[in-house]
């Protein structure tokens, strides 16, 4: 078995094979039939997670600025009031739409 460092040499490979969407599983059987040892292998695998999980947590920080943002945009059109017939748009539809895009990368962060 050859040893070499999975890491460098499989990148694309590994960002290739997350827009496939490829299963875990699948990835090992292919490294093993190349002949990869179980370090090797062990290593590839914890890079493919590393890669594919970066994406999701980016997206989750996006969000929750977005969220924060929004939150933020309300509260200062609540508390100034410029137009008194959209008060409660602003304190309870801006409010509730920042809260379900904050949970939205809450989720994205933590799942």
């Amino acid at each position: 078995m050859t040893r070499i460092n999975s890491s460098s040499v499989y990148t694309e490979r590994l960002k290739q094979w997350i827009d496939e969407g490829i299963e875990i599983s699948a990835i090992k059987e292919k490294l093993t039939l190349e002949g990869l040892d179980e370090a090797a292998i062990e290593n590839c695998i914890r890079e493919f997670k590393k890669m594919k999980y970066g994406r999701r947590q980016t997206i989750g920080f996006i969000l929750l600025a977005i969220g924060a943002f929004l939150g933020f945009f309300s509260f200062v059109l609540t508390i100034t009031n410029p137009v008194p017939g959209l008060y409660g748009f602003f304190l309870y539809g801006l409010s509730s739409l920042a809260i379900v895009v904050i949970f939205i990368g809450l989720i994205c962060l933590v799942g």
